[in-house]
């Protein structure tokens, strides 16, 4: 996400994060016009500052709210928290309660938070009977940061079963420590763990670093600023990761599901496809699908999701984003690794921090000022 100073504090925080596409193709030649789909939003709840969600048990949608308690959506509205952590986090500059995901067996719940001291913490929970169980409640992994911006923090279960993990860089502008293109810290990766396979967790063997002298053997990909929300396609497994600009640049990064991993995006050498302050692009760069400037068109790209849903046919296959300070949200056509058409759907979130995709397809909208929309045909 953005750390650049915004005039209102939770700009600041949670602009944050922001990640992922707003739609307005390559830099040199835009992409096609494509077929819109007549979409609207539907207000279906208010949440405290939500930032983060998803499909829960029994058709459910459970919300985070960034000062630390989580919500069930049932249909009607939210109810009241079933977990708050809110007396150990830490809301200052990019921080909170950040994401949460349930594995693919809804066995198992996972936060992902900044504890008081600011450091990024993955706990998991034990679940029965579509609740928490607060007493298996333990800490997989946890990643000091040395700013308050930056931190990422999206989690979510690829088709592997694994749990994958986006850090940013971690902050202060521009990268000072140089952790984008380091190996040897988490910053600013893609991480991919087994939970379940070790205390507090394993290593998957075919990670594609495990075997390289001083490297993490985590992590699954590089080069990334501040991956605020990544998502795999529910239909063919492809990784989808927005990742936030320094400046000049939003990104959408892709990744097809028979990805072996280590893919470098290029930060802080590069800002989408251009060199970044002097920067020379790495031989194994690997360049956004799709990127925009902010010639108008937001600051600080707020990923989604592959529609997947039924309602909507029109929209069936396009990737939905949209942008935290242009709230505008827009869709992508992506074939074999190329956006071959986009799309503005005709509606606005507000300041969208982060989508939501239920166990029905139907994606949700969640701006920071509250509102929890869910998108519909017109």
């Amino acid at each position: 996400m953005n750390v650049r100073t915004r005039s209102s504090a939770i700009i600041g925080t949670i602009c944050l994060i922001a990640s992922l596409a707003l739609a307005t193709a390559s830099a040199d030649e835009p992409a096609p016009e494509q077929r819109a789909a007549k979409v609207a939003l539907k207000k279906v709840a208010t949440a405290q500052t939500p930032t983060a969600g998803t499909a829960g048990p029994g058709d459910t949608v459970w919300i985070a709210e960034r000062a630390g308690t989580v919500r069930v959506l049932d249909g009607q509205d939210l109810g009241e928290p079933v977990l708050d952590i809110s007396d150990e986090t830490t809301t200052d500059g990019e921080r909170g309660l950040l994401g949460i995901a349930f594995d693919n067996e809804f066995a198992h719940f996972y936060i992902s938070y900044t504890d008081r001291e600011g450091t990024s913490t993955v706990d998991e929970f034990g679940v029965r009977d579509g609740k928490l169980r607060p007493e298996t409640r333990r800490t997989v992994l946890t990643q000091t940061q040395p700013y308050s911006n930056h931190n990422g923090g999206d989690i979510r279960f690829g088709p592997d079963g694994y749990l994958y993990i986006a850090f940013g860089d971690g902050g202060g502008g521009g990268d000072p420590e140089g952790n984008g293109q380091n190996l040897g810290t988490l910053l600013g990766k893609l991480l991919r763990i087994d939970p379940a396979g070790g205390e507090p967790y394993a290593i998957p063997e075919d990670n594609p670093f495990v075997d390289v002298p001083n490297a993490k053997g985590e992590i699954w990909a590089y080069g990334l600023r501040n991956p605020w929300r990544f998502s795999f396609d529910a239909g063919t497994g492809d990784l989808l990761i927005g990742d936030v600009g320094q400046s000049a640049w939003e990104e959408i990064d892709w990744a097809p599901a028979d990805s072996k991993g280590g893919e470098n995006y290029g930060w802080s050498e590069m800002e989408g496809n251009h060199a970044f302050r002097g920067g020379t692009e790495p031989a194994n760069h690997v360049p956004p699908v799709h990127e925009y400037d902010r010639n108008g068109l937001g600051c600080s790209v707020t990923g989604g999701y592959v529609y997947r849903g039924d309602a909507i046919p029109d929209l069936e296959g396009q990737y939905v984003f949209s942008d935290y300070c242009d709230g505008t949200i827009r869709a992508l056509q992506i074939e074999n690794g190329e956006v071959t058409g986009e799309s503005d759907l005709g509606v606005n979130g507000g300041e969208v921090i982060s989508f939501v995709q239920g166990g029905d397809g139907a994606l949700y909208v969640l701006a920071i000022g509250g509102s929890v929309s869910r998108i519909d045909p017109a």
